[in-house]
């Protein structure tokens, strides 16, 4: 496996800190220009990696994003345990509802969407990583089932797809406002749903 492909590389050495500079300067760029106003250029003067090496490690704009979203997916997130699945999923849709209401926060992860827009590269890398966290954050659905909280046969990453869609769809879609009585009417309804046994493989079948 070739050491210098974004994604594959080893941890520690001066490659895996060539590419750690190399995303934290795409993601301060992407904070402050959006996808649009990202150049290799400007990455490469932020990083002290010079563009010749990014361009032909990286590609261009959207190879920096897939591998900043790659990076991002390597990290150690773990879902919330509050002890009770009302109390996790809460959690969880607070953590969206705080990221993206904070500008400084959201600004490069809603760059990541836009580039899913331009770029199929970074829209198979941003589906990759949400699979990857609907899968981690699935289990506070298993230890629910294990508590007795729902029906077995709950399938946990629909259901946490189900708590966050409400959210997703304010911020990408129709850009309203999010607030928590939102979030919290998300959580509620994905919650009433998945106590009716909406999500099990039976309903679904």
């Amino acid at each position: 496996m070739d050491e210098t492909t974004p994604g594959t590389v080893r941890p520690g050495g001066r490659t895996a800190r060539t590419r750690a500079a190399v995303r934290d300067a795409t993601l301060a760029e992407l904070a402050r220009h959006g996808y649009q106003g990202l150049t290799v250029e400007n990455v490469a003067e932020r990083s002290g990696v010079h563009k010749t090496t990014l361009y032909r490690r990286w590609g261009g704009p959207d190879g920096l994003v897939v591998d900043a979203l790659e990076l991002a997916g390597e990290d150690d997130w773990r879902p919330p345990d509050t002890g009770t699945l009302a109390g996790d999923l809460a959690e969880l849709a607070g953590q969206v509802h705080s990221t993206f209401t904070d500008p400084e926060q959201a600004a490069a992860p809603s760059a990541f969407v836009a580039a899913a827009f331009d770029s199929e590269r970074a829209a198979a890398a941003l589906r990759r990583f949400y699979a990857d966290r609907h899968t981690r954050s699935a289990e506070v659905v298993a230890r629910a089932v294990r508590r007795g909280e729902l029906p077995a046969g709950t399938d946990g990453e629909a259901l946490v797809r189900a708590v966050t869609a409400p959210l997703y769809f304010r911020l990408f879609v129709t850009r309203e406002p999010l607030d928590e009585p939102l979030t919290a009417q998300a959580v509620a309804a994905a919650l009433a749903a998945a106590r009716a046994g909406v999500f099990t493989s039976a309903a679904g079948a």
